[in-house]
Formats: structure tokens, sequence, C-alpha cells
């Protein structure tokens, strides 16, 4: 403490508790903070189970009652004894019966869909928690809070800041939550999967959403009207959302939907996940995804952080 005025020279005095106070905006309000535990169950239980892609991709639904006529007639004009065609479908029907376990690999890398649907859904809470951030500066001006705050040593950077940690830390705690809503439904951990591997699904998420909060208060930051994040967050959800590998792997998508898909965030973010949970791990590939989130956590920040120190005010 000064000996002058008694005012802490800490740099992130006052860090705590605003943020504790957005925190408690939302563990102590019951309905948010029960909707917020609801959401991801409603995800992962219709959405999740009603996407049953592999379903598709099994024996049977390759050997259609057409398919099957055709290929009767087609033996019978070209000599095939009628008693030989029973075993004849029967040989087939085992190549088949394996090779939806093979289009699943080759897809999506694993053969449960919900699996690799479950880790996209860390992601898309990620998004949809962070999005919402910005409102909460344009509440604070309206309210006449931010003008209060303003008025003390708190530095701007760490009241931009306080607001980026509360929706990190919400998005931690729902993340951890879809792994074990996951888990109850039947997420497949994969070969290389251990405990520690929770604390890198925590890392690379509190990366994204330092991001992700401080690109969207950066855009809201000069706003008085809750109207304007309220636009950027029907504008770029979903494009955002689905610009990215969380539902469907890159790799198939259209070329121009590729080049978006590449230096969106989320697509490093869900590939992470997707290596520390489901995949054979790729420690080169995870290398790769933690610098890109990283970095975009790095330059986001700072640019939220220059922007506060001149756009901020009362």
């Amino acid at each position: 403490m000064s000996e002058t005025n008694g005012n802490s020279k800490n740099k992130l005095h006052g860090l705590w508790a605003l943020t504790n106070r957005e925190l408690k905006k939302w563990y102590k309000a019951p309905v948010i903070f029960l909707l917020s535990i609801i959401q991801p169950i409603l995800w992962m239980g219709l959405l999740g189970k009603a996407m049953n892609i592999g379903a598709i991709f099994t024996g049977t639904s390759f050997m259609t009652s057409d398919l099957v006529g055709r290929l009767q007639q087609s033996l019978l004009q070209h000599g095939m004894p009628s008693q030989n065609i029973p075993s004849f479908f029967g040989d087939l029907g085992n190549i088949f019966s394996g090779l939806g376990s093979s289009v699943m690999t080759d897809v999506f890398n694993t053969t449960d869909y919900f699996s690799y649907m479950a880790v996209g859904m860390i992601a898309f809470t990620a998004l949809f928690t962070t999005m919402f951030s910005g409102m909460s500066v344009v509440w604070d001006r309206r309210l006449g809070f931010l003008n209060k705050v303003l008025s003390t040593p708190v530095s701007r950077a760490v009241i931009i800041f306080s607001k980026v940690l509360s929706a990190t830390l919400r998005s931690m705690f729902q993340a951890g939550l879809i792994i074990l809503i996951a888990v109850a439904f039947g997420l497949q951990f994969g070969a290389n999967f251990t405990v520690l591997n929770i604390l890198g699904v925590f890392a690379i998420m509190f990366l994204v959403c330092v991001g992700l909060s401080s690109i969207f208060i950066a855009i809201t930051i000069r706003s008085t009207r809750i109207e304007t994040p309220m636009a950027v967050v029907n504008l770029i959800n979903l494009p955002l959302m689905f610009a990215s590998n969380a539902f469907f792997p890159t790799k198939f998508m259209p070329d121009w939907l590729q080049s978006i898909a590449k230096v969106n965030p989320l697509t490093y973010t869900t590939d992470a996940v997707r290596q520390l949970l489901i995949f054979n791990t790729d420690w080169t590939t995870l290398a790769g995804d933690f610098a890109y989130v990283g970095v975009f956590a790095v330059v986001a920040a700072s640019i939220g952080i220059v922007l506060s120190w001149r756009f901020l005010s009362k």
C-alpha cells in the first residue's frame, strides 16, 4: 500500500473484486445458473443423440431392398444358380459389416459420431458464453456503474479484463460439465487419454475464451445500446461455429469454406480438445493448435486493452 494515499500500486488492483461481481450475477441468479447447466444437457441429449450419423454407415444401410433386388436379378441373368444366391448375399453382408466403421474412421477419425460432436459442443459453449460478455459493458454504462468504476484508481485494462476473466471462468465450468454429461451419454475416450489431459482441455479453453471475449468486448466497448451486441451475436454466432470443424471435418468442406475454417480459432480449439480426449494424440498437431490459439488470445487481449485505454469512457 502507498504510504501517502493508501492506494494499492498493484497493476491488478481491483481485478478480483470486479471479476467476482460479474460471477455473482451468474451464480447468485438461480434461473441463469440452472439454465447454464440444463443447456449442455439438452444439446447432448437431443442434438448429440439425434444426429446418429454412425447408423447411416452400417452394413444393413448399404443393403437396401432395391439394391438386393437389382443384384439378384443381375446374378440370375449372368447364370448364377438361384440356390447359390443366399450364400453370395451372406458373404456380401460380411464385407459390408465392417465398411461402416471404416467410413466413420476415415471421415471423423473415430467410429462414434456422438463423441466427435460432443467435443464440438465444448467449443460451441465457449463461443456462446463469451459472445454475451460485451453486453455487460453496455449495461454497466447504462446503469451508471461504469462511471463509478472509472472514477476509482482501478485501471481501464483491469475493468475490461475482469469481464474477460468472468466469461472465461463460466465457459470453463460449462466445459467441464459438458465432459461429465458426455461421459454419461457414452463418450468414448481415445487410447492415449489420461486424467491429466483434462488440464490441457481447460488450458486451451482458457486461451480461446480470453481471445473471443476480448474481441466481443472490443466490438461493443463504445456502444450505449444493447441492440449492438445482440446484432453482433446474431450476425456471427452460427457462421463462426459452422465455419469450423465443430460438427464436420473441414477437409470435406468446399475450398472457400476451408480457407475460412483454417483461420477460425474454434477450429484449432476443437482439434486440440479432440486430440486430448478422443483421438490418438498427435503431439506436433496439438502443439500447433496451442500455439495458434495462444497467439490469438494474446493479440485479441492486447487489442481489447489498447481500446480500453483509448475509448473506455463514462
